[in-house]
């Protein structure tokens, strides 16, 4: 189990906060054992949430050319027939997926290719399960190209509590399938447009592990 690179700031933060809260309760307590205590306690919560957010934890990839890896950790909320109209403009499957708080925040690239488009987008902070938030909140859009000539897009989704999504992905960059494209802060949702005759191998309200569970086949 690692620390992600994106939590550092967020670390160093609870670190400062949580000895201020001590220093500043032992003042103005004159030592008061209580409230020291609940202080501490208040500060050594915070420090566990940042490490298990920002966990990294060890896996082991298989490449799989053929398949469509789950991007990220979560729950399946939609699976449906849509119209993309950004930049594939064509119907698509859509599948998203909810990331809670609690999960691996780590986004990674669902196939191999070479990325054809990457965007951010500034918006609001809706809910990430709201029908309007892949339209309306923060948001970036990624597309790859596999080997076979389709094109794959996705797109991080921020949500209420996510004030915060990070992006590597660069046009003309190679993809490669189970490597980090991007990070989301604070609970969020990656959305997934792929071909209309892709074999879709999970269901609604599946829990899907990032990097390992084979979404689709091509």
């Amino acid at each position: 189990m690692k620390f992600h690179k994106e939590g550092y700031p967020s670390l160093i933060l609870v670190i400062l906060f949580g000895l201020l809260l001590h220093y500043f309760s032992k003042y103005l307590s004159n030592n008061n054992f209580i409230i020291l205590f609940f202080a501490d306690a208040i500060a050594i919560f915070l420090l566990i949430v940042i490490l298990q957010f920002f966990r990294n934890p060890t896996r082991n990839f298989v490449v799989d050319n053929d398949s469509i890896i789950a991007p990220a950790d979560g729950k399946v909320v939609v699976i449906e027939d849509v119209f993309e109209p950004e930049y594939l403009k064509c119907n698509c499957k859509q599948i998203s997926i909810f990331m809670s708080p609690i999960n691996v925040h780590i986004n990674r690239y669902p196939l191999s290719g070479e990325v054809t488009y990457a965007k951010y987008h500034p918006g609001k902070f809706l809910v990430a399960w709201h029908p309007k938030s892949s339209t309306e909140n923060e948001r970036t859009t990624v597309s790859v190209k596999h080997k076979n000539g389709q094109e794959i897009l996705f797109r991080q989704i921020a949500g209420a509590l996510a004030r915060r999504i990070v992006m590597y992905s660069k046009v003309n960059d190679a993809a490669e399938q189970t490597t980090e494209f991007g990070f989301i802060k604070f609970g969020s949702r990656v959305d997934l447009f792929l071909p209309i005759n892709s074999k879709i191998n999970v269901s609604l309200n599946e829990v899907v592990k990032g990097g390992i569970t084979k979404i689709a086949t091509l």
